[in-house]
């Protein structure tokens, strides 16, 4: 029985809906058991963990806005973290914030936060991250016959109106990766963007490529993914963010790595992520 199916079935019965899809059995480099971290200071609130993710969590990272139920890429990360940490599910706390105050300096409403962010040095300067657990590529969606439409390289995106969520990876990979002649739009979040999009404001938008799957399949009407782009800037890699000098960020990477080794990652990045469908890359 693989990892990730083994929790399901051991947690099936608990009247909370934290569901581990991901990590039951504690690998060679898990963290003490769960008395061991109940006792423990360095966390938030000692006997429990609190995760944090979006104010809103959208598919494939966290099915119906539902962390706890453990469904979803990003969910069944945090719980296999947790396992590896010596938490159950049930002593799992989630909490939300938006993307940009969780990147802040200062106090920090929880233990870790997970919501795609992007390792960068400048953010490092403010916060703490873990060693990565997944590393995106970007994509550009457009609109069936939109001025995108027919687009199979770089040079034809230099000159249609781009969009991104600002201060992300997608605005940077515009910059860096297009160097368009049309200045891209930066809005506050995707749904900005993508609302930006539907209302025929900009000819495309920058998902990552993930999104880009979901976003085509599901809620961006007659959209399509043109292709992906080359990574540009710093890679594209995704790790679990702390509190600057976090007492934690040292066991929290051992625990990312363990799962890294021993094949949970790879397991639920295929659960959640995976995808049968190739894109070009644009060049």
């Amino acid at each position: 029985m693989s990892r990730t199916r083994s929790v399901r079935f051991a947690v099936a019965g608990l009247a909370l809906a934290a569901v581990a899809l991901a990590g039951c059995a504690s690998g060679g480099t898990s963290a003490e058991p769960t008395e061991t971290a109940a006792a423990d200071e360095a966390y938030l609130e000692p006997g429990k963990l609190t995760i944090a993710t979006g104010e809103t969590a959208y598919y494939p990272y966290v099915i119906d806005d539902d962390p706890a139920s453990g469904e979803g890429f990003e969910a069944a990360v945090a719980y296999a973290v947790a396992d590896e940490l010596g938490f159950a599910p049930e002593d799992v706390v989630w909490v939300r914030t938006s993307f940009e105050s969780a990147i802040a300096p200062g106090p920090k409403s929880f233990d870790f936060n997970i919501q795609q962010y992007t390792i960068t040095e400048e953010r490092s300067q403010a916060v703490d991250f873990s060693s990565p657990y997944y590393a995106a590529s970007q994509a550009v969606v457009a609109i069936e016959g939109g001025a995108a439409d027919g687009v199979t390289d770089i040079a034809g995106l230099k000159d249609i109106t781009l969009g991104a969520m600002a201060g992300s990876t997608s605005a940077t990979t515009i910059a860096e990766a297009v160097q368009p002649n049309v200045e891209p739009l930066l809005y506050n979040s995707n749904e900005d963007a993508v609302a930006a999009l539907s209302a025929g404001q900009i000819d495309a938008i920058v998902l990552d490529l993930p999104t880009a799957y979901f976003a085509t399949a599901v809620y961006i009407e007659d959209s399509f993914i043109v292709g992906e782009l080359p990574a540009a800037g710093v890679p594209d890699e995704w790790g679990l963010l702390l509190a600057k000098d976090s007492p934690l960020t040292e066991r929290v990477s051992a625990a990312v790595d363990a799962l890294r080794e021993d094949g949970t990652l790879e397991e639920i990045t295929d659960e959640w992520l995976g995808s049968g469908q190739g894109v070009p890359l644009l060049q």
